[in-house]
C-alpha cells in the first residue's frame, strides 16, 4: 500500500481483490486470469490499449458480465452474483464510460437515482454541490442539454452521491478539454482525502492517471502485463506498453 493510503483512517475505503478473474462474451474470454489488489484508500489506474479488457474487468466486478473463473471480493466478502442493490449496500459506486444519463430527465432526477430514499437526498446533494456548484442552480434543467464535460461531471456527481467506499470509474476524461480534466482530478483527490474512498480507475489519459493514481497496472490481451508506482519517472515505462 502506498504512503498516501497509509495516512488515511483505517477502514474508511473498501478493499478490492481480484484473483485469477476470467470473463468474456459468448465463447470468447476477454479477461484471462486477472489478479489485482486495490487497498483501502488507494487509487489504482488500470491502463491499456483499446480492446484489452479494461471495461470488461469493471463490468465483471459489477456482475454485468458473468464470472467464468477466479474470485472477486470487497472487504474479503465475495461479490460474485450480487445484485446491484447489494453492491450499493457494500458501498460500491460506478461511473461508466457510456453516457448513462436520462437525457429527458432533470439533473435532480438523475442524481436522485443514486440513493435509496428521498430523505437522504438533501444531504447527498449538498455533498456534491461543493465539487460541482453549477448543479445547484440548474437542478431543473434536462440532463441532455448539458455540454459533454458537464454531463461527465454529472455522471461523477451521481456516483459520489452514494458516498461510496469503493468507486469504479471508466474513461471519465474521454473527449474532455484540459480544464474539465483538471477539475475531475481535483474532485477525485479531494474526495479520497475527505472520505478515504478507494478508486479503481480505467483510463486512456496517461498524464491524468499518473496525476491521480497511487499505482498503475497495464492490461494486455486480458492479463496484467506490468504494474508499478504512479510517478513521473514511470511515464516512459508505461508508454512502451501503450504504443502501437
Amino acid at each position: 500500500m502506498t504512503e498516501a493510503a497509509r495516512r488515511l483512517e483505517p477502514g474508511m475505503g473498501g478493499e478490492l481483490e481480484l484473483r485469477d478473474v476470467v470473463s468474456g462474451y459468448g465463447a470468447i474470454s476477454v479477461v484471462k486470469g486477472v489478479s489485482l489488489h486495490v487497498g483501502p484508500g488507494e487509487i489504482v489506474a488500470l491502463l491499456g490499449k483499446n480492446g484489452m479488457g479494461k471495461t470488461t474487468t469493471l463490468k465483471t466486478i459489477l456482475g454485468m458480465i458473468g464470472l467464468r473463473g477466479g474470485a472477486i471480493s470487497v472487504d474479503s466478502v465475495s461479490v460474485v452474483g450480487l445484485a446491484p442493490s447489494k453492491l450499493a449496500a457494500l458501498g460500491v459506486g460506478y461511473a461508466p464510460q457510456e453516457q448513462p444519463l436520462f437525457q429527458d430527465m432533470s439533473i435532480r432526477d438523475n442524481l436522485r437515482l443514486a440513493i435509496a430514499s428521498d430523505r437522504q437526498l438533501p444531504a447527498a446533494l449538498e455533498s456534491v454541490f461543493g465539487y460541482f456548484p453549477f448543479l445547484k442552480d440548474r437542478l431543473a434543467q434536462h440532463a441532455g442539454t448539458l455540454s459533454g464535460g458537464e454531463q461527465k461531471m454529472l455522471i461523477l456527481a451521481r456516483a459520489l452521491m452514494l458516498r461510496p467506499r469503493l468507486l469504479l470509474i471508466d474513461e471519465i476524461t474521454e473527449g474532455l478539454q484540459p480544464s474539465v480534466i483538471d477539475k475531475i482530478a481535483s474532485v477525485l483527490l479531494n474526495e479520497r482525502k475527505k472520505s478515504g474512498v478507494t478508486i479503481l480507475l480505467v483510463e486512456q489519459n496517461l498524464d491524468f492517471a499518473l496525476k491521480v493514481a497511487d499505482r498503475w497496472a497495464v492490461l494486455k490481451l486480458g492479463q496484467i502485463d506490468d504494474e508499478g508506482p504512479a510517478e513521473p519517472n514511470e511515464r516512459e515505462r508505461v508508454l512502451r506498453h501503450l504504443s502501437v
